[in-house]
């Protein structure tokens, strides 16, 4: 008997149906030769302190580390799992193939392998790799199972990340809750949560910090066109003054005149974050409410696997954009132009390099159903839309550049105009003539004008929001708007796509930020506990994102799990050493 564990029961009801596995029973279908089970996610968890040792229930500085000499997992203490896990034993001890059915990523892999690893499961086992959960991709996934060997690294990184966490967060946690916090108060540390609350505390410190700055900019209108000074702004009020009253009443000369046509080529598609980013810009959606949204959307077949890092599609899924921009019924009008030609074939969209395990998230090809609710139809609407643009030409723009001139005082106009809006149309994005486009001039033309000097002041660094904040997570705090260097950095960035929303909820739950409308803002106990945390190992981005990539190199092959729990164990030995001998301060407080 074929044996099939899902991550899911929704999920398993659905691979029960494609294979033919029709006959409901007690925790799992049967029929055709399979019986196909399912977990509720993490059905097994890392044992607690307390199960490798008595002595270590109890909290004391005296006993850290606690560095088990091999880790072990234990069933979650909870009768319905326990249940569940009883039918999966059971079914698992008559198999003689089990298919693992788990998601198809880092966490999925580990979900289903320790339920196997505690079901002692010895016959050979299987992976179904799927990027969809419709009849198409199930078939074919069945069509060509892989050897669970094929993902022995994926588990091993996803071991690695699960031991290094509890190492940390244990230790860590334990540490500065009896060195520094109140009767009763737990400061909870993480090895992806502290550094991203450092990121918070961080900009919050700047905002406080920031003092204004005046400066002064000059500007003349010619012809209703505002031109402003190209030396930028003044620093020195009466060097402003001088300037505005040296061009007063002389005649404005436009130096110099172009416009120059450019493309501007569609949005990639999404990854989990671009497409959490522009939810949360958009809709005002958390990290979290976005990632539920699109995981409904890919239990109901209407998405692919949402907990991607990459926007790029593999070659293979070329012949298929047809006929899913087919399926998409509601955007007919869209689709029409692309599927009357030649579907195009970008290096922008496809490139078998930038894809590992999943590719971007689009559509599946099904046609929505009404009842979708608003937020699934909005995330469904933004998906589609993007989908549909990648295969649409670039829009043609002219940009405009006007310079002119007052005594050897010089000042520059740009404008654009969108001559094609090409892809825009499907992004509902503005078309045709702009508020900034500029009229035609001459050079050597001239002319009265009418200068401005206004004072300003500098701003402060805004609060980050979910948009931002994910966004500093993706490049360990640094700021890059530029979206190859963005890829790039990719590999040192903290948490994953996946587990990003999660840290964000969690920092909300332990009382260390709050929202200020779309702002997310640290409490006292949030920005004292980063200024306690001495040890920048356990703080900094930085140094948590080369964390990170290690853990990246683990699955991808080029990096030993064990070099790296060695590591793993001195850095927090290390820490427990170094912050014992720190010299006591207050107590921190507790946000209200």
């Amino acid at each position: 008997m074929k044996i099939c564990i899902a991550e899911k029961p929704s999920v398993a009801k659905e691979i029960a149906l494609v294979i033919g596995a029709g006959s409901r029973k007690d925790g799992y279908y049967e029929g055709n030769g399979y019986r196909v089970t399912w977990t509720f996610g993490h059905l097994c968890t890392l044992k607690e302190p307390h199960d490798y040792l008595p002595e270590w229930k109890r909290w004391s500085l005296g006993a850290l580390p606690l560095i088990p000499s091999r880790f072990g997992i234990k069933l979650l203490d909870n009768k319905g799992v326990e249940k569940q896990f009883r039918v999966i034993e059971s079914l698992v001890k008559d198999a003689s193939l089990v298919i693992n059915c788990g998601d198809a990523g880092q966490e999925g892999e580990l979900i289903q392998r320790w339920v196997l690893q505690k079901a002692k499961c010895s016959c050979p086992i299987k992976r179904l790799w799927i990027s969809s959960l419709t009849e198409e991709a199930i078939r074919e996934g069945f069509s060509k199972l892989y050897d669970s060997e094929r993902f022995d690294n994926l588990y091993a990184a996803g071991s690695a990340r699960a031991i290094g966490d509890w190492l940390l967060g244990i230790n860590a946690t334990r540490l500065y809750t009896l060195k520094y916090g109140n009767q009763g108060q737990l400061l909870s540390i993480g090895r992806v949560q502290t550094p991203t609350l450092a990121l918070i505390v961080a900009r919050q410190k700047e905002i406080d910090n920031f003092v204004p700055q005046p400066y002064w900019e000059l500007k003349t209108v010619y012809k209703e066109v505002t031109f402003n000074n190209s030396e930028g702004r003044f620093t020195d009020k009466e060097e402003a003054i001088k300037a505005i009253e040296s061009i007063r009443g002389k005649e404005f000369e436009i130096t110099g005149f172009g416009r120059k046509k450019g493309k501007e080529a569609p949005p990639r598609l999404f990854d989990l974050t671009s497409l959490q980013v522009e939810c949360n810009r958009k809709f005002g959606f958390s990290a979290d409410d976005t990632l539920k949204l699109v995981q409904m959307l890919y239990e109901k077949k209407l998405t692919s696997y949402p907990r991607v890092d990459t926007t790029f599609l593999s070659n293979d899924i070329y012949p298929k954009i047809g006929e899913i921009m087919k399926g998409i019924k509601p955007y007919e009008a869209l689709t029409a132009p692309v599927l009357a030609n030649k579907i195009p074939k970008s290096k922008k969209v496809f490139d078998d390099t930038k894809v590992s395990d999943h590719h971007a998230i689009i559509p599946t090809g099904q046609n929505p159903p009404s009842t979708l609710s608003r937020d699934e139809k909005l995330v469904f609407d933004m998906i589609a839309r993007r989908f549909i643009a990648a295969f649409y030409p670039d829009a043609i723009i002219n940009t405009t550049t006007v310079e002119g001139e007052v005594e050897k005082l010089k000042f520059k106009a740009t404008g654009k105009q969108v001559l094609d809006p090409g892809w825009r149309v499907v992004m509902k994005i503005g078309q045709g003539k702009s508020d900034d486009e500029l009229p035609e001039f001459t050079k050597g033309e001239r002319g009265p004008h009418t200068p401005d000097l206004q004072e300003k002041a500098t701003q402060a660094p805004k609060p980050y929001t979910e948009a931002t904040l994910l966004r500093a997570m993706e490049t360990a705090g640094k700021q890059v708007d530029d979206e190859e260097l963005r890829d790039a950095m990719k590999e040192n960035g903290i948490g994953r796509p996946s587990t990003r929303a999660a840290i964000i909820e969690t920092l909300f739950k332990r009382n260390y930020i709050v929202r200020n409308k779309k702002n997310l803002i640290p409490t006292i106990t949030g920005v004292q506990l980063i200024d306690t945390i001495q040890n920048e190992a356990v703080k900094s981005a930085e140094l948590t994102g080369l964390w990170e990539r290690k853990l990246r190199e683990i699955e991808s092959g080029k990096y030993d799990a064990a070099e790296f729990m060695k590591e793993l164990k001195q850095m927090v030995s290390d820490i427990v050493h170094l912050v014992r001998l720190e010299p006591s301060i207050r107590r921190i407080d507790s946000a209200s």
